[in-house]
């Protein structure tokens, strides 16, 4: 594998570091490539390292016992995963899928901690990507506990989407869901989120083009879920 891809210059963590420090972490980094539908990590596995993404994109889900699946997050190359291990030594939250190709640096919990302890705006990164998950996870037991399915996959649809370029008043999801996704990230079955999709269609909040879809009004879908969880 080129040195030229082996490397965490492009990881956002470690924006502050300067080569000499990138290229000493690089060394002390295992380096490996995922093909698409490889799992990286099984949730519950009991290793500790720390896995960056120089390229591709993976993704966090758990499997529940009866074989329903929990998508929790994507994992894009620059972005890393495995640090709650690397903190408490616990098992793994989360298995890790590959759903590209993908480029992955395996960093030992030791040598990942001391990074961070080393260099303060790797630190004060670490503790805002923590905080983020943790008020992620908050906003979802919310959705779970004042929102029906319906209301779940709109506000899962405006998590999903980006302003669109040539109007801003409108939001592009790009590439587009496959319904099986989103069910797996609101837990229900892909047949109800098909339903949701239509019928969002057919009031004009919903258009599909090549390659995307477009939510034509994400401030009417915001007020449906405001006044849904206002019902409960």
């Amino acid at each position: 594998m080129s040195r030229q891809i082996e490397t965490l210059a492009k990881i956002g963590l470690f924006r502050s570091l300067d080569a000499g420090a990138i290229a000493s972490l690089d060394t002390q980094c295992s380096w490996r490539r995922a093909s698409r539908k490889q799992w990286i990590i099984d949730y519950k596995d009991h290793g500790d390292d720390v896995f960056f993404i120089v390229s591709g994109t993976v993704r966090a889900k758990i499997q529940s016992i009866s074989g329903r699946e929990v998508l929790l997050r994507e994992i894009n190359a620059g972005e890393f995963f495995g640090e709650l291990a690397a903190i408490d030594s616990q098992p793994r939250s989360a298995g890790i899928l590959a759903i590209t190709d993908a480029v992955v640096a395996r960093m030992p919990a030791a040598v990942f901690r001391n990074a961070v302890h080393a260099h303060p705006d790797a630190c004060d990164q670490l503790l805002a990507l923590l905080v983020g998950q943790i008020r992620g996870l908050a906003n979802r037991v919310n959705e779970f506990t004042t929102l029906n399915v319906r209301h779940r996959i709109y506000a899962e649809l405006l998590r999903l989407g980006r302003p669109e370029a040539r109007d801003a008043d409108r939001v592009v999801i790009s590439p587009p869901p496959v319904h099986s996704e989103i069910a797996a990230r609101v837990s229900t079955r892909r047949e109800a989120v098909a339903r949701e999709f239509k019928s969002l269609e057919r009031a004009g909040l919903l258009q599909r083009r090549r390659g995307a879809i477009v939510l034509a009004d994400p401030v009417r879908l915001q007020r449906l879920i405001e006044q849904a969880a206002e019902l409960d």
